[in-house]
């Protein structure tokens, strides 16, 4: 039986999201050649929830066609400029209904083959590429597992079977949490409805437990694992590791991506980047320009040991701070 081409899902619009979408494309074409599936780009259309165009520039446009991926426009009804990550979230209308699907954040880039992932599609799963950024726990609240509970009860969901017992009580590793950065599942309407539906429950109607949390710009992964664990999905297994591994990398920011990531993927990001009809779109965005066309990528890779990184991303950032290479 032929292994199943999911469907390939980003999002992108005008600005840093469109340009990033080009560099995941072109990778994804390069490491992904005998791909015949659909690769598929949301498109937000401009609307009341945002201020100004979110429609991709021309040239943008052209690129990313020419990669033979398919731009499909949405509707923002309920997020837009006040929560853009809720694009993920409503973006998924635009998949055909029944047919499986991989989501990836735009700022992703591939140095292998999806093909080679072995996917179960009855069972979604998320990145586990994360760090321990909700809930923050304050001194007399509520600990991670009181809150995290509070929600699994809201949407009538068991709690226990979710937490890795081999991490210790009030632990945040405990608590099923993810990245939002690529996420599955069969079908994008099923899955794309309850991620909705979750979301605007936890921002409209929140547990007590969540009053002094901050949701922005936390609530989708706050209603990450509650749609996965609702699917009877979990934490990915190892037939998963290529995604945050030798298959696709989340980098997230230009800077964070030439800080940590490995040589294979800045080989890939500069190879790609090179032809001249995509150098000359890409450098329209100063980051891209000066990160990697004028070689200042290499001079953030120097202040870092790359088998010796700072554990906090935090610390990171700062170090890029000070040399006054943060450009985003």
């Amino acid at each position: 039986m032929a292994k199943i081409q999911p469907n390939v899902f980003c999002i992108a619009q005008a600005g840093r999201l469109g340009y990033e979408a080009v560099l995941l494309l072109a990778s994804f074409r390069a490491a992904n050649p005998d791909f015949s599936g659909r690769v598929i780009v949301g498109e937000p259309q401009p609307g009341p929830l945002w201020t100004g165009d979110t429609r991709l520039a021309p040239d943008i446009r052209a690129l990313i066609e020419g990669f033979g991926a398919e731009i499909l426009p949405f509707e923002s009804r309920h997020f837009g400029q006040n929560y853009p990550y809720g694009n993920k979230i409503e973006g998924l209308s635009v998949l055909p209904a029944g047919e499986p699907f991989v989501f990836f954040d735009t700022d992703t880039l591939f140095t292998g083959p999806v093909a080679s992932v072995a996917f179960d599609f009855d069972c979604p799963s998320a990145s586990m590429r994360r760090e321990g950024t909700w809930p923050e726990i304050e001194l007399y609240g509520p600990g991670y597992g009181q809150t995290w509970k509070s929600l699994y009860d809201k949407f009538g969901l068991d709690f226990e079977s979710t937490l890795d017992l081999s991490q210790p009580d009030e632990y945040w590793q405990r608590y099923l949490y993810f990245n939002a950065g690529w996420f599955f599942y069969r079908c994008p309407r099923e899955f794309g409805g309850r991620f909705l539906d979750y979301a605007l429950a936890i921002r409209d109607d929140a547990p007590e437990e969540l009053a002094c949390q901050s949701l922005d710009p936390w609530l989708d992964q706050i209603a990450l694992p509650l749609v996965i664990h609702s699917f009877g999905g979990g934490r990915p297994g190892p037939e998963l590791d290529g995604l945050d591994g030798e298959i696709s990398c989340h980098y997230r920011l230009l800077p964070l991506l030439y800080a940590r990531e490995s040589d294979a993927v800045i080989g890939a990001l500069e190879a790609v980047a090179a032809p001249n009809q995509i150098k000359k779109v890409l450098k329209q965005y100063e980051p891209m320009k000066k990160l990697v066309f004028q070689k200042k990528g290499h001079r953030v890779r120097a202040l870092f040991d790359q088998n010796d990184l700072p554990r906090r991303e935090q610390a990171i950032r700062n170090t890029i701070k000070r040399a006054g290479l943060w450009l985003r």
